[in-house]
């Protein structure tokens, strides 16, 4: 089952935009994200987010399939 994007705001509480996918899952690696957060993060277009919105939009769309 997918995380929520609640679970995944959470996880990258405090991070500073602009940053690229890469950067997205090292952040939420580094502050304790569940292995399921980082699974979905590693799923999301590699691209430069620059804000949580970003990451929501991808997220929650139907953009990319698990």
């Amino acid at each position: 089952m997918r995380t929520s994007m609640a679970d995944v705001q959470h996880s990258l509480g405090g991070i500073d935009f602009p940053k690229n996918k890469n950067e997205i899952v090292k952040y939420a690696q580094e502050h304790g994200a569940s292995s399921e957060i980082v699974s979905d993060l590693q799923q999301l277009p590699d691209r430069t987010y620059n804000n949580a919105a970003d990451v929501a939009q991808e997220f929650s769309g139907k953009r990319f399939e698990k």
